[in-house]
């Protein structure tokens, strides 16, 4: 696969499709799921030869990567659209641990400080 292959196919996956779904109609009400998407690629080639070698040298190479999440769903119905984001509860829990460790490290830094004065 050559490099423009490869980012021809980077381009199509992180186009507008990933971003909203295909909307789901239920009841009269129209949901469309919307997510976040973040990628990148590169590729390269070359041509010619190290000068240790014997055999003439070519070379090509290329990839991508990405990452989708939701965020949220647009709600459209009785003449309003509303916006529902999405709970992400692991993001949640990791930002109460960063909370309560920073709380405890204090607390301690306080009660050192007492003891000393003492």
């Amino acid at each position: 696969m050559n490099p423009k292959e490869i980012l021809e196919q980077a381009r199509d996956a992180f186009s507008v499709r990933r971003v909203y779904g295909e909307p789901i109609e239920r009841d009269g009400v129209l949901w469309v799921p919307v997510a976040a998407v973040v990628g990148g690629g590169g590729a390269g080639g070359g041509e010619g030869r190290p000068a240790e070698t014997a055999p003439p040298g070519t070379g090509a190479g290329g990839g991508w990567a990405g990452v989708a999440r939701p965020v949220g769903v647009y709600v459209i119905g009785g003449g309003q659209v509303r916006w529902r984001p999405a709970v992400d509860v692991n993001l949640a829990i990791l930002g109460g641990q960063a909370v309560l460790i920073v709380g405890l490290l204090v607390v301690r830094s306080v009660l050192r400080a007492r003891r000393r004065r003492a």
